[in-house]
């Protein structure tokens, strides 16, 4: 007998990101970019509006061009469901919300001119998670420690010489967020 294949969400929360993310560059591509600007953007703007508040956390969902949304999606959907599966879609919330937060407070401190835009800190909260998938109580991975090195390592070295338009800084707060949620999420299941 044959067996049916079936199409199954296997990770509800990384999915609905995406599709979030896909949603809102799309409305940035309909809108000439004043959508993107409006709500998908961290920048300079009082703190009595409640559009500032909200920025904080959708900043993550916009993204500036094609090459950007599929590289951010690639990453996120790649590593994203088998975190999910392995943390709980609970612990994934978390980590998204954590990362966009921590993100653009420190940047509207550190850097309150300059907007932020993407979700290249959650695909470093994700690497930085995956590599702690095999960790035991007592030891440091060594994979942990080589991607800590190679792509926290580029993006320090980016930040200081690379003149761009990437905050190398939300990539790296991604990376410690993802490193410290790694670390206790596998702690607490031992």
């Amino acid at each position: 007998m044959k067996k049916k294949f079936k199409v199954t969400i296997n990770a509800p929360v990384v999915l609905g990101f995406a599709l979030a993310c896909l949603i809102a560059f799309i409305l940035g591509l309909v809108s000439g970019g004043f959508l993107t600007d409006l709500l998908f953007m961290t920048k300079r703007s009082s703190l009595l509006s409640p559009l500032t508040w909200l920025r904080l956390f959708t900043h993550v969902l916009g993204h500036s061009g094609w090459e950007h949304f599929i590289g951010n999606m690639s990453y996120i959907l790649l590593l994203g469901p088998m975190l999910e599966e392995k943390h709980g879609s609970q612990k994934i919330i978390e980590v998204i919300l954590i990362t966009a937060l921590v993100a653009s407070v420190v940047n509207r401190i550190l850097f309150p001119n300059v907007g932020l835009l993407g979700a290249s800190g959650i695909v470093f909260a994700f690497i930085l998670m995956t590599s702690f998938t095999s960790f035991k109580e007592g030891e440091i991975p060594l994979s942990f420690i080589l991607v800590a090195v190679i792509f926290l390592g580029k993006e320090i070295i980016d930040g200081i010489f690379v003149r761009d338009n990437i905050s190398n800084l939300s990539h790296i707060l991604g990376g410690v967020v993802g490193a410290i949620a790694g670390y206790i999420h596998n702690v607490k299941r031992k």
